[in-house]
């Protein structure tokens, strides 16, 4: 990948990604819909587990690609998921557009639901990357430019500086794989991330 685009409608979440990935180059930050970018080759469908996209952008994508890519997405959660695509995970579906023919369908919730308190939006922006990597080192049609919206700050009501600081860590993390993997180390990660388990219960 050699684009990564932050695209949102949202004033408030356009500020908090612009501020958060601020040192980042290789990261663009638009106020806008997706829909009018000039170019990208994946868009990034902020998912529930069950591939029902009918509302917030999700819709958009389905209005944007058509029906079939609904259909097309559940058929990958049925045969590669059981029916049920976890949180933490991401798939490459191809839209069939010639223009942008990717998505990364990637869960940021199992249901419409809240997901303050959580790591589920950086687990899906670090699930999301994996995914392009992954994709692009299969020898398929290379994914070079990302679009991705804020993740979790819509149905999920993750305050966005929040959600941001989420995304911008899980990108931090993927641009810098250890060298080896210590108690040390996955303690530090966690204490980037904070959420994750009965800490503030």
């Amino acid at each position: 990948m050699k684009k990564l685009i932050l695209v949102d409608p949202n004033p408030s979440v356009f500020a908090a990604l612009q501020t958060a990935f601020e040192p980042h180059e290789k990261v663009e930050v638009v106020q806008d819909f997706f829909e009018k970018l000039p170019a990208f080759d994946c868009m990034v469908s902020a998912a529930n587990s069950f591939g029902l996209m009918d509302g917030g952008v999700d819709l958009a994508i389905i209005n944007y690609f058509g029906i079939e890519l609904q259909y097309r997405v559940q058929e990958r959660i049925i045969k590669g998921f059981r029916g049920e695509q976890p949180v933490g995970t991401s798939i490459i579906v191809p839209t069939q557009n010639p223009r942008h023919p990717y998505i990364a369908h990637t869960p940021t919730m199992r249901v419409p639901l809240r997901i303050t308190r959580t790591d589920n939006v950086y687990n899906a922006m670090f699930a999301m990357l994996l995914a392009v990597e992954q994709h692009n080192q299969s020898g398929k049609q290379k994914i070079d430019v990302v679009a991705c919206p804020g993740l979790g700050t819509a149905t999920g009501g993750v305050p966005h500086d929040e959600a941001a600081r989420q995304m911008e860590l899980a990108y931090r993390n993927f641009l810098n794989p250890p060298q080896g993997i210590t108690w040390k180390y996955a303690k530090k990660r966690q204490q980037e991330v904070i959420y994750g388990g009965d800490l503030f219960s």
